[in-house]
């Protein structure tokens, strides 16, 4: 049985090595190693994307800056063209993205931001379309962390 997992900017910015944003590395690298020999599909939402660079950019160390600059690139690169152990999910239409904006008043009144209550409209969608699948959304955040759904059939 596969297992889908979302990986959130917490989680993309250990994988990446960012400085300031990778204290739990090494417990973060563990599961995305096992997560890879174990064959799940992860997705990077486009918010994790565009989160971990805004955090690069925003690095007071122009050289940490720069090498995390540089290494960001090439491992989005790597998953735009399928060399790499995840991919990116694609950016919603407009369509999609006024659906979301429905649910946002309500949403920002939780806490939840708008690039949350993304990854959190992608999580369900994938739970909606791999139902005999494991679906979660891997974060070292509160908000998202417990988004964590069971195949059916075994809930």
């Amino acid at each position: 049985m596969s297992e889908i997992v979302l990986v959130d900017t917490s989680v993309l910015m250990n994988v990446l090595d960012v400085p300031g944003f990778n204290q739990r590395r090494e417990t973060v690298i563990a599961e995305f190693e096992r997560l890879v020999e174990y064959d799940a599909h992860l997705f990077l939402p486009m918010a994790a994307v565009f989160e971990a660079g805004n955090h690069i950019a925003q690095l007071a160390d122009g050289r940490l800056r720069r090498r995390s600059a540089e290494v960001f690139a090439v491992q989005i690169r790597k998953a735009l063209v399928g060399d790499a152990p995840w991919r990116p999910m694609s950016f919603p239409d407009q369509e999609t993205l006024a659906a979301w904006l429905d649910h946002f008043p309500d949403a920002a009144m939780r806490g939840l931001g708008m690039g949350d209550l993304s990854i959190r409209k992608d999580w369900e969608a994938q739970c909606a379309r791999y139902p005999m699948s494991r679906v979660r959304v891997w974060s070292l955040d509160g908000d998202l962390a417990g988004l964590d759904r069971a195949p059916a059939g075994t809930r």
